[in-house]
């Protein structure tokens, strides 16, 4: 291949330094580059940020972010109902297949960056996400208040309260690991040199997205008939640490939520969290 096979790299410079372009342009124009220089790895991570992560994909450090985990209660009492009470919980009192799972206060964001890039749009301060399993966990949460005897009340969410500024720093990080994927090029290439050739940019993608985490530990892109040369597989998924022996939820920290009735008509919002 000859060096002036490589091309697109002007474009998705203008597209990385321009903050009123979408992110999604300038990922595309990152995904044509990387077919160009028949960059595997490259054009993976490039899809991947542009259509979302699936749960099985390794998630990298930068898409997950600090969020509170929150329940939404409705009492049912004598002579009215009062729904949608949210109350803000631990990890310590989420039922334990949740905690073995290893949900906990941070959100994995898998979203593709166009899907992001609405959500910022819209103009909310907070988005709420579902934990994958979300669904039995309230199921069995609502059981166990009832088994304790507060039968008036019934868990309908479990859900993290993720601040917009989170994943307006989630788009950030995309766009700054792109320019210093541009960066990284652009100074592998002599003066004079037009436009650069696979070698520079297999070494610009080692540098700018073999990207290290807060652990100094390295999250590889790793694509189908990728290189031998390329990175290493990783398996591991998000929120999921190896399980320890299972134990039946209640068996640990119980939650009771309880409903005053005699408050309900002044306060019309009544739901206690009492952990034991």
């Amino acid at each position: 291949m000859t060096t002036p096979d490589v091309r697109g790299l002007e474009q998705l410079e203008r597209a990385v330094l321009d903050d009123t372009a979408s992110l999604a342009t300038a990922l595309r124009q990152c995904l044509m580059l990387a077919g160009y220089a028949h960059h595997a790895e490259l054009r993976a991570w490039a899809l991947k940020e542009l259509e979302g992560y699936t749960t099985t994909d390794e998630l990298p450090p930068y898409r997950k972010v600090p969020a509170a985990l929150e329940v939404v209660v409705d009492l049912n009492l004598p002579g009215q109902i009062i729904q949608g009470n949210t109350r803000r919980i631990s990890t310590h009192q989420l039922p334990q297949p949740a905690r073995d799972r290893g949900i906990g206060e941070s959100a994995p964001i898998r979203q593709g960056v166009r899907e992001l890039e609405a959500v910022v749009a819209h103009g909310d301060r907070v988005v709420r996400l579902s934990p994958p399993g979300s669904a039995e966990y309230v199921l069995q949460m609502t059981q166990e208040q009832h088994r304790l005897g507060n039968e008036a009340a019934d868990i309908t969410s479990l859900h993290w309260d993720v601040s917009v500024a989170s994943i307006e720093g989630v788009l950030d990080h995309i766009r700054t690991r792109l320019t210093q994927f541009v960066a990284e090029v652009r100074a592998a290439m002599p003066p004079g040199q037009q436009n650069p050739d696979p070698n520079q940019i297999d070494s610009a993608a080692q540098q700018a997205l073999n990207i290290t985490g807060g652990d100094n530990s390295t999250f590889h892109i790793v694509a189908p008939n990728a290189k031998a040369d390329g990175g290493s597989t990783a398996n591991a998924n998000v929120n999921e640490p190896a399980p320890t022996i299972p134990q039946p939820w209640w068996h640990r920290t119980t939650v009771i939520w309880g409903a005053v009735a005699a408050l309900a008509a002044v306060a019309g919002v009544i739901a206690t969290v009492i952990v034991k």
